[in-house]
């Protein structure tokens, strides 16, 4: 098995950096990345503006029927805005249409409730890498282009003790991916489990635009475009730290993305990138592809910059560059598991700097752990190579300042059958010079 490690230099000489500032400009400046992307340019809406109170919202009272109504009617008559004015309103799910963009107005407070009959009937969704038919969304979208969330109001999730949180689904078994997707139906029905409603999830959509809001006490992952096209998320602010499960954007099988000024502070990973799990996220065969985050921060969490770990149908051409992260537990986080597939290639991260990455800077797990994947979390006997066999490549860390509490600077554990390969080190600066590495192929330092 080949496992090469060339070293031309490795700089662990870290002082200390100025807290980035940033401004966010009104304009999408040019996206330069190593790959080909599209150029996107802010979406544009018909002049017919609606406020929710026209359709018979009031503060104190459930608007979901009212601010749907909005919607669909602002839809029907070729798009436009639907404003939710400043003042605290209770909504279930809502369902954003084509051509419609839903704007909080400064002081506005969109607060969802924790009652699972406010989230049915069931719809097409995604969760934790499987296609399922369950709540969604809090906000939801389904085959829809050319929409948006904007405006400097906020979206707050239930309190924790909800109901949704009592009937929540825990982690997704084999036996899930077996069946078909129409008997994948989690409702609640008879206090059965639910699959948690994600914060706002379009799926199969295209042109999709957040910017400005604030997402507040999610219950589950808070930004998820799933097989989407064109995606852009900047100046979002996510608040879910201290709640287990509660990732802040997932781009999940979904092409052509753009993450900029947007600050994550969450009870789990910040910046994560997927694609399906297992033969069920092979089948549909929907890469995550060309996906640029810049000038960002990460304020908490478990991985700041989070590739896996459902990647069944690769992650590839992928850019992080200027962004500065806080306190997380790891850094740059690369992990999968031997049943789920997939993995990553053609991933560049530079020009960033990690605070104090509480455990490890760079940290490649692809075993993981026996209480979630049982024997094959064992790195001998060796499987055969299958189509379920992931693989992590073409990997490049460049200019990256690491902080002094870290207590690791790369964890690297690959597969006997499937070695990390090609991943270059180039101009780290760290005090923490501990190094572990397994099952990994050519590494080069410079």
């Amino acid at each position: 098995m080949k496992r090469a490690i060339i070293i031309s230099m490795l700089c662990l000489i870290f002082g200390t950096q100025s807290h980035a500032q940033w401004t966010m400009p009104t304009e999408i400046e040019e996206v330069k990345a190593p790959f080909e992307m599209p150029q996107f340019k802010r979406p544009t809406f018909p002049n017919r503006t609606m406020s929710i109170t026209k359709c018979g919202a009031r503060q104190g009272k459930m608007a979901t029927t009212a601010i749907q109504k909005c919607i669909d009617r602002v839809a029907k008559r070729g798009g436009g805005t639907v404003v939710v004015p400043k003042g605290k309103w209770l909504s279930g799910r809502i369902e954003l249409k084509s051509n419609v963009c839903l704007h909080l107005e400064s002081g506005a407070e969109l607060l969802f409730s924790g009652e699972i009959a406010d989230y049915l009937p069931v719809v097409e969704t995604r969760y934790e890498g499987v296609d399922v038919l369950s709540l969604g969304a809090m906000i939801y979208a389904n085959h829809a282009k050319n929409i948006a969330i904007t405006g400097n109001g906020k979206l707050i999730g239930p309190e924790r003790d909800c109901q949704l949180m009592q009937h929540a689904m825990g982690g997704v078994s084999e036996d899930l991916q077996k069946m078909s997707l129409q008997q994948r139906v989690f409702d609640g029905t008879g206090g059965g489990e639910v699959c948690l409603p994600m914060f706002f999830s379009p799926i199969y959509c295209e042109d999709v635009f957040v910017e400005g809001v604030t997402f507040e006490r999610s219950v589950f992952w808070n930004i998820v475009p799933v097989y989407c096209n064109r995606t852009v998320i900047r100046g979002v602010t996510v608040s879910s730290a201290g709640q287990s499960r509660t990732d802040g954007i997932d781009i999940d099988s979904s092409t052509n993305s753009l993450i900029e000024y947007t600050t994550l502070t969450c009870g789990d990973d910040c910046f994560t990138l997927k694609s399906g799990r297992g033969m069920d996220g092979i089948k549909k065969n929907r890469p995550t592809e060309n996906v640029v985050i810049r000038n960002c921060r990460a304020s908490g969490g478990v991985g700041a910059i989070t590739v896996g770990s459902e990647t069944a149908a690769m992650v590839r051409n992928v850019y992080a560059c200027d962004c500065e992260m806080g306190k997380t537990m790891f850094g740059i986080y690369l992990k999968t598991r031997r049943p789920r597939g997939g993995g990553g290639e053609n991933l560049w991260f530079e020009r960033i700097s990690f605070n104090t990455p509480s455990s490890v800077a760079f940290n490649f797990d692809m075993l993981g752990s026996a209480k979630h994947v049982g024997n094959s979390a064992s790195r001998f006997p060796a499987p055969q190579i299958t189509e379920l066999t992931p693989h992590f490549r073409n990997v490049v860390f460049r200019d990256i300042s690491v902080g002094d509490d870290c207590k690791q600077l790369i964890r690297a554990m690959g597969l006997p059958e499937a070695p990390i390969e090609n991943v270059t080190f180039e101009n780290i600066k760290s005090r923490c010079q501990a190094i572990s590495m397994q099952d990994v192929g050519t590494v080069i330092f410079k």
